[in-house]
């Protein structure tokens, strides 16, 4: 198992936290770490719990027990300070349909309170680094979903976050708009020293030398590098590793 050390820079530490919804239990003591400038996987079939604790991480939903620290930022404590630093895309489509590109982008620049230079600035950029300046007063309605998710990822990396969640951010998208999500995602850690924790029901979307975090019913069954857990498991590929991993969580 390959975790970071106790003095490696860390963009998110979760430790010990659990949360019930309903009577519930969605996600039971669980603790991971995304080190600073690494691309972390959190594996999980659907209903794993990979919503509900980033719905934590971003203070959708408080806390129940335990803590989470955003580069040593504690969230309850110091939100202001440690959401700052985050930058989120969620499952769930949160672009306004009937505003443009442009328009979606200043909206998120005014609430995070950014002056209107640096804001018009970074509009600019992001759009134009996801390919889409020439389709920015476009209506979002009128996007691909690809494109859509696109401007997602602008929005999300506006103010120049540190920590990029993605939760499920390819789901329902054709293979092509996929790779080109993933591949920016991926960029943007060795281009920017960024720091993600990339949500995915989608084993075709790991890589070999990704640390991966392996959610299962509220549970971390598993956090190692995939070729590492493939080996300790014994078993052909990651597939069949995770199949084995949650049967085994099963009996």
């Amino acid at each position: 198992m390959q975790r970071p050390g106790r003095h490696d820079p860390v963009a998110l530490s979760v430790a010990d936290l659990s949360h019930r919804i309903g009577g519930r239990t969605i996600l039971d003591d669980i603790s991971l770490q995304v080190p600073v400038g690494r691309f972390v996987v959190l594996l999980g079939l659907n209903g794993a719990g990979k919503t509900t604790l980033f719905s934590l991480i971003t203070r959708l939903y408080a806390a129940q027990q335990g803590t989470i620290r955003i580069f040593e930022s504690d969230l309850r404590r110091e939100s202001s300070v440690a959401l700052s630093m985050l930058g989120v895309v969620f499952q769930q489509r949160a672009l306004d349909p009937d505003l443009s590109a442009r328009q979606n982008l200043w909206y998120h620049a005014a609430l995070h309170g950014m002056p209107w230079r640096q804001a018009h600035r970074r509009i600019t950029e992001e759009l134009a680094r996801v390919g889409l300046a020439e389709k920015a007063d476009r209506k979002i309605r009128a996007f691909s979903g690809g494109e859509a998710r696109r401007v997602e990822l602008a929005r999300a990396l506006l103010h120049d976050p540190r920590l990029l969640l993605c939760d499920e951010a390819t789901v329902g998208l054709d293979i092509k708009s996929r790779a080109e999500i993933i591949t920016d995602v991926r960029g943007l850690v060795s281009a920017r020293a960024m720091s993600v924790l990339w949500a995915t029901h989608l084993i075709d979307e790991v890589q070999s030398d990704d640390l991966i975090i392996i959610l299962h019913r509220g549970r971390i069954l598993r956090i190692g590098i995939a070729t590492d857990i493939v080996r300790e498991s014994g078993v052909a590929d990651l597939n069949d590793a995770f199949r084995q991993l949650t049967e085994d969580a099963r009996s």
